[in-house]
C-alpha cells in the first residue's frame, strides 16, 4: 500500500491552501494523502483533490466563546487526540504535518505521542500559537517567511509558502500595465478584519479622478454583513463592482488585475508574489505578533508592494497611493517584476523534499 501522508490544518484558508499544495503534490508522487481537520476547518476543503480522505476531529480553541465554552475545551481537545491515536493506529502515517491552527492539534499531539515522523509548516512570519506549542515537539521547522521569528534554540529550514496548483497555472502570467482602458482592481480582505477595507476601499475609489474611475472594475472580498454597504459605495462613485465573501477563483481575478489592495497574510502574500501583481498591503493590526506585518516585509523592501499601517488608512491616504500606481503604467510594471522576483516558485518542491527525507527509504 502507498505511504499515508497526514496533514493536519484549518482555522482559515491561509492555513488550509499550502496544505492543499503539499497534498496535490504528494498525490502526484503516488502518496496516499488525509486531511485532518473540524468542521469549521473542512468548510475550506473544497479544493482539495477528491483522493484526499477528509478526516474530521473534535477540537477547539480558548480564544472563542464565553466561560462555559472555556471549560469545555480541553474535554473536545482530548476527545479529537483519542480519535487521533485511534485513526493513526489502525491507518499508520508515514509522515505528518502541521499547517497550523487549532484544528491541527489533536492530530499533532497523537503523532508526538506515538513518536511518528512530524513537521510543521509556518506561513508566516512569527510563529502561530498552536506551531509554537508544537515547535519544540517535531523534527522539522519549515518556514514560508524568511526570515522567521523563532524560539529560542529552535531552527527552521527556508522553503517559502506552496501554492495550490490554480495559482501556479497563471504564475508569471503576463502584466498589462494599468491605461485608458478597462482596468482590474482586487480587494481581498482575508478572513479575519476585513471590514475597514470594506468601508476605506469603495470611499478611496470615490475619490480617484473621473478618468480612473470611468476605466475601473472592482472585485472585491467582503463579509456577507459589509457588502450591502460597499455595494452601495461603490454604486455611489459610478464604479462597477462585484462583491463577495470568497471568490473560488482568486487565481484568474490576480492574473487580470492592474492593482490588488489586500491583507498580508502569508497566503496572500505567496500568491501575489507567484503571478506577479503591484499591491497595496494593510497588515491586519490584530494578528498574533504583528506578523501581517512581517509578511509584508519582503514585498515592501522590494518596491513591489506599499504598506499602510491600519492605523494610517484613511480614504485619502489610499486614493493617493492608488493613483500612484494606476496613473504610473512604467512604475506599475516595475512592481509587478518585483513582486515576480520575490515568489518561491519551488516552495511545494522544498516542501516535498523534507516530507520524503522525514519519511526515510520506503524499503
Amino acid at each position: 500500500m502507498a505511504r499515508l501522508l497526514l496533514i493536519a490544518a484549518g482555522g482559515t484558508g491561509g492555513h488550509m491552501f499550502p496544505a492543499q499544495a503539499l497534498a496535490e503534490a504528494m498525490l502526484a508522487r503516488g502518496w496516499r494523502v488525509k486531511l485532518s481537520t473540524d468542521e469549521r476547518g473542512a468548510r475550506y476543503a473544497g479544493g482539495f483533490p477528491q483522493a484526499v480522505k477528509i478526516e474530521k476531529l473534535s477540537s477547539a480553541t480558548f480564544a472563542r466563546g464565553g466561560l462555559l465554552a472555556k471549560l469545555v475545551v480541553p474535554l473536545r481537545i482530548a476527545g479529537g487526540v483519542v480519535s487521533a491515536l485511534w485513526s493513526q493506529l489502525t491507518d499508520r502515517p508515514a509522515v505528518v504535518v502541521g499547517f497550523g491552527g487549532y484544528p491541527s492539534i489533536p492530530a499533532l499531539t497523537a503523532a508526538f505521542l506515538l513518536r511518528r515522523p512530524r513537521m510543521i509548516h509556518e506561513q508566516n512570519g512569527v510563529l502561530g500559537r498552536v506551531n509554537r506549542l508544537f515547535a519544540s515537539r517535531v523534527q522539522t521547522i519549515a518556514c514560508g517567511t524568511w526570515p522567521a521569528t523563532l524560539p529560542d534554540g529552535i531552527e527552521g529550514v527556508a522553503t517559502g509558502n506552496p501554492v495550490r496548483q490554480t495559482v501556479r497555472d497563471r504564475a508569471g502570467a503576463p502584466y498589462i500595465p494599468p491605461g485608458d482602458y478597462p482596468m482590474s482592481l482586487v480587494v481581498i480582505g482575508g478572513s479575519q478584519g476585513a471590514r475597514i477595507l470594506s468601508d476605506v476601499v469603495p470611499a478611496a475609489v470615490a475619490l480617484l479622478p473621473q478618468a480612473l474611475r470611468d476605466n475601473l472594475r472592482v472585485a472585491h472580498q467582503a463579509r456577507d454583513e459589509d457588502a450591502t454597504r460597499a455595494e452601495a459605495a461603490y454604486a455611489a462613485a459610478g464604479v462597477a463592482a462585484e462583491i463577495a465573501p470568497f471568490f473560488a477563483d482568486i487565481p484568474r481575478r490576480l492574473s487580470e488585475a492592474q492593482l490588488v489592495i489586500s491583507r498580508s497574510g502569508a497566503s496572500s502574500i505567496a500568491d501575489i508574489s507567484a503571478i506577479g501583481r503591484p499591491a497595496i498591503l494593510v497588515p491586519f493590526a490584530a494578528a498574533t505578533a504583528d506578523h501581517q506585518s512581517a509578511n509584508a516585509r519582503g514585498l515592501a523592501e522590494a518596491e513591489a508592494a506599499i504598506v499602510i499601517p491600519e492605523n494610517r488608512l484613511d480614504a485619502a491616504t489610499l486614493a493617493a497611493q492608488m493613483a500612484a500606481v494606476l496613473e504610473n503604467p512604467r512604475g506599475a510594471e516595475i512592481m509587478a517584476a518585483n513582486a515576480l522576483a520575490q515568489g518561491r516558485p519551488d516552495a511545494t518542491e522544498r516542501l516535498v523534499a523534507l516530507v520524503e527525507d522525514l519519511a526515510g527509504d520506503p524499503t
